[in-house]
């Protein structure tokens, strides 16, 4: 009976590991410093997981097909960079186009996930059409994304000075609150639930995991594997324009610097929250957690005066560690 009781205990644990890691974070950080559970912190933490979360969310759909997305933090930064352009204040002494009229919110975020949803397209269509691997289209279009991100940063009469002056309704968005829950997460909610739907409860979220769990097999039971991969990639650059306009909301301006490296902390998120690096397998909660927990490390570490260098290493040791269990998982079954 007890080896059955220990038994339940390792399979319970192995189950939510992620989940279990989480807590351990929180409660440590608490006993140093208990002022970390309040009110406050717990909104900072909600606002700064944001964006990193449907971020996540659009990386998670190219990890599903065993591949790694390394444009996504540039389209975020080119979309910041597009939407602050046409969003700033009329009377604001630098603006990027000076006689620019007034423009209603909307046209601008619309334009700035427009570009996004054409660079997944771009990125879809090279990696469906010509066989390229992700890492190496995705690669490609970093470069191409940044560069042309750079170039029209530095039109006149910007001449790549940071972009401020941000309107009011539009950094409301990244700033503002509704009953006391900030905007920007009420919106990186409702993309969770969406991608949720979309994974879980649609043909062709049924036919992602079909491919990534085995594309021979898929193409044999009649998947379309060339339209689904593009349909992937456009989803995915569509939340990586929307959290570009969110981040350039939320921090009040941006440059052609902006989402640098973040797409290696969505792809980090992911395997943490159980995505597995070989394809097929993953949870949109799975993404939500893994977020959080590196959101608590980089947040609550600093909130104890952690060396920020020891934070880099504690998070590459859990990056590694995730990966190391999901080969071991992947092995066993094979």
């Amino acid at each position: 009976m007890e080896n059955v009781n220990i038994k339940k205990t390792k399979d319970f644990a192995k189950q939510n590991a992620i989940y279990l890691v989480f807590i351990v974070l929180i409660i440590g950080i608490a006993l140093k410093d208990p002022r970390f559970i309040s009110l406050s912190c717990f909104k900072d933490i909600l606002v700064q997981s944001s964006t990193r979360i449907i971020i996540a969310l659009g990386a998670a759909f190219v990890i599903l097909m065993g591949g790694a997305d390394l444009s996504a933090g540039r389209v975020v930064g080119l979309t910041a960079v597009l939407s602050a352009s046409m969003l700033q204040l009329p009377d604001y002494s630098r603006r990027f186009f000076p006689n620019l009229p007034h423009l209603p919110l909307i046209i601008p975020i619309l334009i700035a996930i427009g570009v996004g949803l054409l660079v997944g397209l771009l990125n879809g269509y090279i990696v469906a059409q010509f066989s390229v691997p992700p890492f190496i289209a995705t690669l490609g279009t970093m470069v191409i994304v940044y560069g042309a991100n750079s170039i029209y940063f530095n039109l006149p009469p910007n001449n790549s000075q940071p972009i401020g002056g941000l309107r009011a309704d539009f950094s409301k968005l990244g700033t503002g609150s509704f009953l006391g829950i900030p905007y920007i997460f009420i919106i990186a909610v409702i993309m969770t639930i969406l991608i949720y739907i979309v994974l879980n409860k649609t043909r062709l979220g049924k036919n992602l995991y079909a491919i990534g769990g085995n594309k021979e097999a898929a193409i044999v039971s009649g998947i379309n594997v060339k339209k689904s991969m593009l349909y992937l990639y456009v989803i995915a650059g569509g939340l990586y324009g929307l959290a570009g306009v969110l981040e350039a909301a939320r921090t009040g301006g941006a440059t052609n610097n902006y989402g640098n490296m973040y797409e290696m902390d969505a792809i980090a998120a992911c395997v943490v929250g159980g995505w597995s690096v070989s394809g097929g397998v993953g949870t949109v909660p799975g993404v939500v957690i893994g977020v959080f927990i590196f959101s608590v490390i980089n947040y609550g570490l600093t909130f104890i005066g952690v060396n920020p260098y020891w934070q880099q290493i504690i998070k590459g040791l859990i990056i590694v560690s995730a990966v190391a269990v999901d080969i071991r998982k992947y092995l066993n079954k094979k």
